[in-house]
């Protein structure tokens, strides 16, 4: 168990309001006066979740992106945001503010409050939305349902590597990186159809596997289903390594879903009408755990499913 995974494990018998969902899920869903309201915060380190020379717009963007993400996965409209921000150099702190105002009107969100220090780049973001149907857990998935991922996987991860100097420039999937987008409407339109439902922020396999456990489900991976994207095929090609590579990568902000198979024509129509690829990857099955599979044969687990901290 990693470091992250044994503290909220302590952290649990502290959540014990029935919106917390036992720290099980990305978001808390909580119901006020027949409203039901969804909270979640997401940090952003520097050098852990974003690069120190990544442009300050860009790291606004994204953190508005990966907490409107957790809204997304519960099928919930952003309503507004709370900032935690720490001050620091002049200049920088313009530019994100200057991004931060063009991701709140791309979204459509209100800045509510929030708090300012002085110290380390550490950037908070609090995200409420409200969900006017169900809130789907990640904790749903049942034996025979498949999975679903939406758009295409690993083009932020590769776009990460082009940062650094792994791969040559590829603008498609350092945007992919830098600039993620939430699935909002997407998730709204899911959410009465899913079983289960989360985003994928860690990697593919990483967390479906979440999934799998908290739903207490076995689930399978279908290798040569992940979707990938022209940019990233441009870049790395079709072969195995270049697929486990996107499979375990992290920042795709996609959303994951199970779904009954009878479900299956309704979510292509759906993909259809918002242009959004729509990719069953997998599917689920009594059990434990997490089996990946390419082209029908089994395929052993890399050492690495995704991120973890600690």
């Amino acid at each position: 168990m990693s470091a992250e995974s044994a503290f909220i494990e302590s952290l649990r018998r502290l959540a014990m309001d029935p919106a917390a969902r036992r720290l099980r899920d990305d978001a808390a869903v909580l119901e006020v006066g027949g409203t039901r309201l969804v909270l979640t915060h997401d940090m952003l380190v520097e050098g852990v979740h974003f690069l120190p020379g990544d442009p300050a717009q860009d790291v606004a963007w994204k953190l508005v992106a990966v907490n409107l993400s957790d809204l997304a996965a519960k099928g919930a409209r952003p309503v507004g945001v709370l900032l935690g921000f720490p001050l620091g150099d002049e200049a920088w702190d313009r530019a994100f503010l200057e991004g931060f105002g063009a991701a709140l009107s791309a979204f459509a969100v209100a800045l509510l409050g929030g708090d300012t220090v002085a110290g380390p780049r550490v950037l908070g973001l609090t995200a409420i939305g409200e969900a006017q149907g169900p809130a789907p857990s990640r904790s749903g998935a049942g034996a025979g349902d498949r999975l679903w991922v939406s758009g295409s996987i690993g083009d932020a991860g590769a776009g990460l590597r082009v940062l650094k100097g792994e791969l040559r420039n590829a603008p498609a999937l350092v945007e992919s990186y830098r600039r993620p987008r939430p699935r909002l409407e997407l998730g709204e339109a899911l959410a009465p159809l899913v079983t289960a439902m989360m985003d994928v922020s860690d990697g593919l396999l990483i967390d479906a596997a979440r999934m799998a456990e908290a739903s207490g489900a076995a689930v399978r991976i279908d290798l040569e289903a992940v979707p990938l994207s022209e940019a990233y095929l441009a870049a790395l090609g079709d072969g195995r390594e270049a697929r486990l590579a996107a499979a375990t990568a992290g920042d795709d902000y996609e959303l994951l879903f199970a779904a009954p198979p009878g479900r299956t024509q309704e979510l292509l129509a759906l993909a259809d009408r918002l242009g959004i690829p729509l990719t069953p990857v997998g599917a689920f099955a009594p059990g434990s755990g997490l089996t990946l599979a390419d082209r029908g044969a089994p395929l052993p687990l890399p050492p690495r499913l995704g991120w973890e901290h600690g």
